[in-house]
Formats: structure tokens, C-alpha cells, sequence
């Protein structure tokens, strides 16, 4: 029965739906799922192009980049990648104080579809696409969904917060033979809510999981207590925050299939994503461009930790040029044994924010820091990292049945190795870690 509904669900019912809301889904994912074997040649030239029309279509259509690029000597021609790179950059502070004019005079904000970020760096913006650009958004994450498993139809395992409710008869239809998705709100993780979705799993059998990386792990945790050891998906997609290798390792042991780790954002959609060889993600070249540049702003070298840059090729309604994600990720200039043309990044190191400062000003990888801190000293459940004063870090700590003196021991000498004796270490002993507002969480955080 399952099977069977799954079948009806990909072959008629998606195509209904698709019908009824006039959308081209489908379409987009059958062309992206053949230009994704493109060589890597053609596909920056086609990039190359695409980059052109989005930013003369900016120029000529969009009163901030008009004005700006006007400025500085631009007049709506792109000739070179290097007169590209001479481009202003865009904050995230320019988006809030110039929304109006970031839109398009060719759409009525009305037309466009909103979106806020959730403000987790203290940044919450107000974003616009048009219609065509979020369907191609959708079919790229479908399209990388597929290298991780997944299919149209199949049932899926939401770790997710504040996750939607069905509360109408017209979502409840969409759920029950569309979305096919249960949830488990990560607002409310404890041994009661787990097993109610346990029971939900062994009844609907979902094939696939997709969540916030760490609440994924927190799950991993709830049911190696428990001793629950038939959740079997084919596989699981890790999204919206940083994945760790110790977790990963402990997620992929809980439910026997590779994790899948896939990084976008709100503002542009998905930027990269790993393929089934999982070494690497790809990044998204159909609708990004993807810069990695050193704080000097100059481009970094394949292996160096930099700043994200990207420019969104297919958002008409408020194009996003050469934005400041706000992201520290690693470019590579490896080729994937995959056999697909999109180019490499190794990783994301974490956000701009996730970074502490020394007393010297030097930087410490906050997200980096905890994961090697995790892999080295036994006993460490979960860790958190924030910087409120320049000479004082605490270490938010959730103690496993391993840890002990030695571990904390352990612990100290490694910050100090770190950070020296100019840095207090205070470490604060705590039951859970604090969560977002959207149920995520963040491993680092400087204030200072």
C-alpha cells in the first residue's frame, strides 16, 4: 500500500498539483538533472553569460544598483570577470537600508514572493523573489535531495523547528499525498516527544530524514538511549547548520546510511551540496556564483578559509550581486569522481560571527575549534562556545558518562593552547544548549 501510494503521489498527484498551481517544478528539475553532467568548461561559459544578463538587467532595472554601480564608473556592461570583481559588495546592513530600492521596477512588491531571515547573527532581513525564480530554487534542492536518496513522493523524517501545521483541509490534502512528511519539532526534544515519533516512523515508514545537522545528532543521542535500532531510511540530509565530524559519525552509526550535507541560504537558496561521493560539496552553478575572497577582499586560493560571495543568477524581483552571505567556507580546485561539471568547495568552516578573537586580534574558528575538541577529549556530549568579553570565553558544556577530571584537564590545557593565559576559560556545566528562535543551534558565538 505504501509503495503503491508513493507511485501515485510522484506520477499523478505531484502533476496535479503542479497543474493547479500553474507551476513548472518539474520542468526546471528534468533540465537541471541533464546540466548537471555538463563539463566543466561549458558550464562556466554558460555561467559567464548568465552572470552578464543578471547584472545588466540589475543595472538597467533595479534604482540601487543603477545609482551605485553608476557610481563607480559602471555603465551596464559586463566586459571581463575581473571588471566583475571590481563591483561594490553587497551587506546585509545595504539590503536594510535600501530594500525598496533593491527591487525590480519590472515587478509590484505585491507579485513577489516574501521571505524573512531568521536574524541569527542579529542581521533579520526582509527578502523578495518572483515566482520563477523560487520554482527553480525548489528544483535545485530537489535535485540535490536526489544525489542523497530521495525522490518525488517518498515519505520523509522532518528534524525541524517550528515545523508547519496542517490546519486546513487544503494542507492536510498536500501532507497526506504530496509532502508526506512527520515531523519532530526541535523546539521540544525530549524522551516523550522522540518516542511519539518513533511510534509515527514505525507506523508511516519514512524513507529519508532531512533537519537542522546538530538536532539530527540530538536524535541520534535520544534513540541510542533508548535502544531504538529499527529507523533504517536510505538516507539523510543535513541542512541550515554546521555538521560536525563526531557527529556526522554518531548520525551515520544511529540509522546505518551516509549523512548528506547540503548548505544554502535564505536569501539565495541552495549554494552547495555533496553528491554521493560525499567528499566535497558541489556548488550550485545553475543559478550562483560562488566567490571566496580573503578580507583584503582579493580571491583566495584553493585550500584557504574566506569570506562567501555570491550572486544570485536567476532572481529578477530583488537581485542579490556579489552579496556578503556572511559565511567563512574553503574552495578546491579538485575535479569530483561524480562526473558532474559543478565545481568544488571542500567546506564550510562557519559564520563570520562563529569566529573568536584573541587579544593580539587574531582569529580563532569557533566551529573548528569544537569539533576537534570533540574528537580529542572523551566524555564531551555536546559544546558551545561564546565570547561576550575579549578576554573571556565560556565553554557551555553538556557532560557524557566519560567525562571527568581529567577530561576537564584535558579541556583547559587545550583552550590554553589556544587562546594563552590572557584569556579566562570559564566553563559552565549545563543540562542542554541554548536554541535559536527557529530551533537551531550555533557552536559559537562572538559578541565581542
Amino acid at each position: 500500500m505504501l509503495a503503491d501510494l508513493t507511485w501515485l503521489s510522484k506520477h499523478v498527484f505531484y502533476a496535479l498539483w503542479e497543474i493547479k498551481d500553474d507551476s513548472h517544478r518539474r520542468q526546471y528539475l528534468r533540465a537541471l538533472s541533464k546540466s548537471q553532467w555538463w563539463k566543466a568548461e561549458t558550464f562556466r561559459n554558460w555561467q559567464w553569460e548568465r552572470l552578464r544578463e543578471a547584472v545588466g538587467y540589475a543595472f538597467a532595472h533595479v534604482p540601487y544598483y543603477t545609482t551605485r554601480y553608476g557610481a563607480a564608473g559602471f555603465d551596464g556592461t559586463l566586459r571581463s570577470w575581473e571588471a566583475f570583481q571590481r563591483l561594490p559588495l553587497l551587506l546585509k546592513q545595504d539590503i536594510r537600508e535600501n530594500a525598496d530600492d533593491l527591487l525590480s521596477r519590472e515587478y509590484r512588491r505585491e507579485d513577489l514572493v516574501e521571505a524573512r531571515t531568521g536574524g541569527s547573527t542579529g542581521t533579520a532581513l526582509t527578502l523578495y523573489f518572483d515566482k520563477r525564480c523560487q520554482e527553480l530554487r525548489n528544483a535545485a534542492a530537489m535535485r540535490s535531495d536526489q544525489w542523497a536518496g530521495w525522490d518525488v513522493g517518498m515519505k520523509v523524517a522532518a528534524v525541524w523547528g517550528n515545523p508547519p501545521v496542517a490546519d486546513t483541509l487544503k494542507k492536510k490534502l498536500r501532507n497526506a499525498l504530496l509532502d508526506r512528511t512527520i515531523y519532530l519539532d526541535t523546539m521540544d526534544i525530549n524522551h516523550r516527544s522522540v518516542l511519539r515519533f518513533v511510534e509515527k516512523w514505525r507506523r508511516t515508514k519514512p524513507k529519508m530524514i532531512f533537519g537542522h545537522s546538530h538536532s539530527i545528532y540530538i536524535l541520534a543521542k535520544y534513540l541510542k538511549e533508548l535502544e531504538v535500532q529499527d529507523l533504517r531510511p536510505v538516507g539523510i540530509i543535513s541542512t541550515s547548520m554546521m555538521l560536525l565530524g563526531p557527529e556526522r559519525q554518531f548520525i551515520e552509526g544511529a540509522f546505518g546510511c551516509p549523512v548528506t550535507n547540503r548548505y544554502g541560504c535564505e536569501e539565495v537558496g541552495l549554494i552547495a551540496c555533496e553528491c554521493e561521493q560525499h567528499k566535497g560539496l558541489h556548488l550550485n552553478l545553475d543559478h550562483v556564483v560562488a566567490e571566496f575572497l580573503r578580507e583584503d577582499g582579493s580571491v583566495a586560493k584553493p585550500g584557504e578559509d574566506a569570506n562567501i560571495v555570491v550572486t544570485d543568477l536567476i532572481n529578477r524581483g530583488m537581485p542579490l550581486i556579489r552579496y556578503c552571505v556572511g559565511d567563512m567556507g574553503v574552495p578546491s580546485d579538485r575535479t569530483c569522481a561524480c562526473g558532474r561539471g559543478h565545481a568544488l568547495m571542500e567546506r564550510v568552516t562557519g559564520r563570520q560571527a562563529d569566529f573568536l578573537k584573541r587579544p593580539d586580534g587574531s582569529m580563532v574558528a569557533g566551529v573548528s575549534l569544537v569539533e576537534r575538541t570533540l574528537t580529542a577529549i572523551p566524555g564531551i556530549e555536546q559544546m558551545q562556545l561564546v565570547q561576550n568579553e575579549l578576554h573571556r570565553v565560556a565553554v557551555k558544556l553538556v557532560k557524557g558518562k566519560q567525562f571527568d577530571e581529567k577530561s576537564e584537564d584535558a579541556l583547559r590545557r587545550e583552550f590554553r593552547s589556544v587562546f594563552g593565559d590572557a584569556v579566562a576559560i570559564e566553563i559552565q556545566y549545563v543540562p542542554l544548549l541554548d536554541q535559536t528562535g527557529a530551533g537551531k543551534y550555533r557552536f559559537s558565538i562572538c559578541n565581542v
